[in-house]
């Protein structure tokens, strides 16, 4: 009889090229040695595929009894430093890819690069987990093969002995890297993503306690950078509601004071302007971009301490202090603006974390008139983008918010942010919303928003010619759209309606000045004059005309049954009724010429 001899045990085969590993050392062949080690990574890694596909009870013990194996032999007190060395550049990599198996491999495999961490020079490990954990990111499971790896990188960061703050440089981009890859999974758990961002964060700042001077301030800041980071990082993998994630933001809010930063230098924007100034200086923009949503982040926290008073107090915030200055202080306010807008903007956070953005600036923004915002002594224009970025998320909050609540105090909050726009610079902010709205609905809100304002004494009391141009353009803009042709109705009937509705009240508006001798008339209207006048006559309102009427009569001719057809003809009454009010008004100031 022929007798079949039996492979070894996975874990028998791991002892075996370990020992040649060993014996390739005492006899001097360390060419030997890296074969031996590229055996070993190439046999545990065939072994991880095995798993992969054929997961079962009795392959998952195969692997326990191997990394039980590896971690005896890293154990031993007799084990020569160059096979440790050796085997420190790849197994800390191949080992992570076990511990979504089971507790007790995550266990055994968090040992196995702890042993690494005590036995290695900590500058090499530093290299070696970063790389591991960029590996990690490509694997079917970040937020469980990284667990390892971030335990035992919060280790290396403390055992670092120079150059600390150029390392944590390196290493910091990474971790946040995976830790945002891990908020992207779409079962994360954010109390296992937080716990491996807070040692991190712990670790940094035990590095920074232990430093002097220069240096000590860069990782503070770095440190800041880094809890800005997750703190956006965490609030977009929150799926449901931000109260169960109180406690966990509590715990990064004294990191703040500890970094020398406050929620009004958050909100703002210069905390952050000083922590990147410092981390990334002047030659560095790049290192910026290690940092994404740090404006998001630092926004969010100010919302977090608003959502709760426990996270205010943690970080020893008095919030309605720092309300009041913003409410006082307009360029501060402007700052807020748009600093908010990354809330504002963002489709992955929960729609509640919007909604509390929404109501701080209806705190911001209470008692604020339009006479603190036209000193002329301060410069809004540098504020403007950022203003006007803010205003875009919030049209974009009124369109698509969840319930009408949130709508209307979206659009209180719309016109407060508008009048707190210094007059010169309030039309261009309002021309390049209508310009840029892709919806007609919101292209009607935005002109109805423009009428109000002519009426306001801010208002008259600027350069009525600016004003009157302004409104011709904005009007010209939806009737005369730049692409060329007339505007595309029913589609567009909203924006139609809201621009004869701005057109006519104009021509009533200033037509009334006129009449009333009022100081602004003297200069004479823009929108009265006879060019301006004929212009809209032949170019706008004529031409709108015949499509309103075609288009009504083409509805008409439609079956009377197609309840498409009867809302077309609906859509178009209102503008035909308008249209022919100020085509009326228009030949009334034609003939006083």
């Amino acid at each position: 009889m022929s007798s079949v001899t039996a492979s070894p045990s996975p874990s028998r085969r791991v002892r075996e090229l370990l020992a040649l590993c060993f014996s390739s050392v005492e006899s001097g062949g360390f060419r030997e040695l890296e074969s031996f080690v590229t055996e070993l990574v190439n046999f545990l890694n065939s072994l991880y595929e095995n798993v992969a596909v054929n997961a079962n009870n009795e392959l998952e013990n195969d692997v326990i009894e191997v990394l039980d194996e590896i971690l005896k032999v890293l154990s031993s007190p007799q084990v020569d430093q160059d096979v440790i060395d050796a085997l420190s550049f790849h197994l800390p990599k191949v080992t992570s890819k076990f511990v979504d198996l089971s507790g007790r491999c995550l266990h055994l495999v968090e040992e196995i690069v702890d042993r690494f961490v005590e036995a290695c020079n900590p500058r090499d490990m530093l290299s070696i987990l970063c790389e591991a954990l960029d590996a990690a990111r490509c694997s079917h499971s970040p937020s469980t093969c990284s667990t390892p790896l971030l335990h035992g990188l919060s280790k290396v960061f403390i055992s670092i002995q120079r150059r600390h703050y150029e390392q944590l440089k390196v290493a910091v981009p990474i971790v946040l890297n995976i830790l945002k890859d891990i908020s992207l999974e779409t079962d994360v758990q954010v109390e296992d993503l937080f716990d491996k961002a807070l040692g991190i964060a712990f670790s940094i700042r035990d590095v920074s306690s232990r430093l002097n001077n220069e240096e000590e301030a860069k990782v503070r800041c770095l440190l800041g950078l880094y809890v800005i980071q997750i703190t956006a990082i965490l609030s977009v993998s929150i799926r449901d509601k931000a109260a169960s994630c109180i406690p966990l933001v509590i715990q990064l809010e004294p990191f703040l004071t500890y970094c020398g930063l406050t929620h009004l230098g958050l909100i703002t924007g210069n905390d952050t302007e000083k922590l990147i100034s410092t981390v990334a200086g002047d030659d560095d923009d790049d290192y910026v971009t290690s940092f994404p949503d740090i404006n998001l982040g630092a926004s969010l926290l100010l919302i977090w301490a608003n959502i709760s008073h426990e996270v205010a107090e943690a970080a020893n915030a008095a919030l309605g202090s720092d309300v009041d200055e913003l409410q006082s202080n307009p360029v501060k306010r402007w700052q807020a603006y748009g600093m908010l807008k990354y809330i504002l903007s963002s489709v992955d956070l929960l729609w509640e974390f919007r909604r509390h953005a929404i109501e701080f600036l209806l705190d911001i923004t209470k008692g604020v008139t339009s006479s603190q915002c036209n000193d002329e002594q301060i410069d809004c224009s540098h504020y403007t983008p950022g203003i006007y970025a803010a205003l875009q998320a919030v049209t974009l909050v009124i369109m698509y918010a969840p319930d009408a609540d949130l709508r209307k105090k979206t659009f209180e909050a719309l016109k407060r942010v508008l009048s707190d726009i210094p007059a010169p610079h309030r039309f261009d902010v309002l021309r390049a919303l209508v310009t840029n709205s892709r919806s007609p609905s919101m292209t009607a809100i935005l002109l109805g928003l423009v009428k109000d304002s002519m009426s306001e004494s801010s208002l008259q009391a600027t350069d009525c010619a600016t004003t009157d141009t302004h409104v011709i353009e904005l009007v010209e803009l939806v009737l005369r759209p730049p692409e060329g042709g007339p505007p595309l109705l029913p589609d567009q009937s909203d924006a139609v309606l809201g621009a004869l509705n701005l057109y006519r009240f104009a021509l009533l508006f200033e037509s009334r000045e006129c009449e009333a001798g009022k100081e602004r008339s003297k200069v004479g209207s823009e929108i009265l004059s006879k060019k301006n006048l004929e212009k809209a006559y032949k170019e706008w309102l004529l031409p709108l005309r015949t499509l309103v009427s075609c288009s009504i009569a083409e509805s008409l001719k439609e079956d009377h049954d197609q309840e498409s057809s009867l809302g077309d003809v609906c859509l178009l009454n209102p503008i035909e009724f308008v249209l022919y009010r100020c085509i009326e008004l228009v030949e009334e100031r034609l003939k006083s010429h």
